[in-house]
């Protein structure tokens, strides 16, 4: 929704403003919201709201359950997104390395990029196993609890690292100087093994995807979850990983990463 904190700007538009905040609010109703709720929650006039769903359900961004009057969003702007060159090409690109990796380690698989200050999930192949533990496609999650997030964040040059860290602050015992230690550790070594930031007992396996520039464009990650007498070894599964990254690097017209992949006990 508009954050009225902001410094005043040379340009406005009142319609268009008070469209992107109905889409931003319902965004985070998994459920929906009625019209007057919808109004409610920004401060608006149910008459201006009602002009404004009219408009987003006639060209396809909501749909109102008419058992309720709840009105929640489509999946158009997730279409929408897919349609940028980048990720369209990425995840066309992806998908069959993923869905043969996750058949072949029985283990889930995701693709993520960077989005503003935080992870987006673009792609997402589950285990074919009984237990699965995944990632929702499409989920945005905070930067500095992605092993995604970091392992595109090494590659990136100086000066943009500098940046990303004023615009999203490390979170409480971590500074510059370590955070830059562990990045390098994570291109000598080009992956990283992590325990999972936000499930006790997930090991995440992340490696880049590189462009033609030697930037990580992107990061393939698999949330390791281990089961008894599980013939895949926590090894096998981070080469294989490295195997499949360097296909999609090279595809997309990047180099060969240098680093071999070791063993892991």
């Amino acid at each position: 929704m508009a954050d009225t904190t902001q410094s005043p700007r040379k340009y406005t538009a009142p319609a268009l403003e008070k469209g992107l905040d109905i889409l931003e609010l319902l965004s985070t109703q998994e459920s929906g919201l009625s019209q007057a709720e919808i109004a409610r929650a920004l401060n608006r006039s149910v008459s201006e709201i009602f002009r404004m769903l009219v408009v987003l359900e006639a060209r396809g961004y909501v749909n109102q359950n008419l058992d309720n009057d709840r009105y929640v969003l489509t999946t158009l702007l997730f279409e929408l997104a897919h349609r940028m060159p980048l990720v369209r090409r990425l995840t066309a690109l992806a998908g069959p390395l993923m869905r043969t990796l996750a058949h072949e380690i029985n283990q889930s698989v995701h693709l993520a990029i960077l989005s503003d200050d935080a992870i987006l999930v673009i792609g997402q192949v589950d285990s074919p196993g009984n237990n699965v533990m995944s990632v929702r496609l499409g989920a945005k999650i905070e930067l500095w609890r992605a092993s995604s997030g970091r392992v595109i964040l090494a590659y990136l040059p100086e000066d943009e690292l500098t940046e990303f860290v004023e615009r999203a602050p490390l979170p409480e015992g971590m500074d510059l100087d370590r955070l830059r230690a562990e990045l390098a550790q994570i291109r000598k070594a080009g992956s990283e093994v992590m325990d999972s930031f936000v499930v006790r007992g997930i090991v995440n396996i992340s490696a880049p995807v590189i462009d033609h520039s030697g930037r990580a464009i992107a990061a393939m990650t698999i949330p390791h979850l281990e089961r008894l007498n599980e013939p895949i070894s926590f090894s096998d599964c981070r080469n294989r990983l490295l195997e499949a990254t360097r296909t999609l690097t090279r595809s997309l017209g990047g180099g060969a990463l240098v680093t071999a992949p070791d063993q892991v006990s």
